[in-house]
């Protein structure tokens, strides 16, 4: 944070306040200091806001607003876990479908209960439940 003031990098310098205060809220609402956990998932939350605000920028043709939530994702992503690929995801997604005995699109809940617990901030649950989606559309 005190690079960013002192570099006069004012992106990332409200970013780290808007992600801070979120952390803080956070713990004021728990009545406890969060977990590094748990951290992780109030910037997961807010790096899903920046993605949903780019999308619906992107559809009012508000380029500089899409341009403006980009950088500031750019910087939430940089404190977060890398993400995983689509490849390691439809493998651990495929033990999840043999262990719970999955095999129709119905029982994508069943799946996507098992799977997310060991992708919690490594994954984004969007793309986790396209991947169980279509393994599962193929497996029927």
């Amino acid at each position: 944070m005190r690079a960013s003031v002192k570099a006069q990098d004012v992106v990332r310098r409200d970013t780290l306040r808007f992600a801070l205060a979120a952390v803080h809220n956070e713990e004021v609402e728990r009545r406890r200091e969060l977990t590094d956990e748990e951290i992780v998932g109030v910037l997961a939350k807010q790096a899903k806001m920046r993605r949903e605000s780019i999308e619906a920028f992107g559809k009012g043709g508000r380029a500089d607003l899409v341009a403006k939530e980009t950088a500031e994702l750019r910087v939430i992503e940089g404190y977060l876990p890398q993400q995983m690929g689509r490849d390691e995801i439809a493998s651990l997604a495929r033990a999840a479908i043999a262990d719970t005995g999955a095999a129709s699109p119905q029982e994508q809940g069943k799946v996507m209960q098992k799977l997310m617990p060991q992708l919690k901030g490594r994954a984004e649950g969007k793309v986790v439940a396209e991947v169980v989606a279509s393994l599962l559309r193929g497996a029927s």
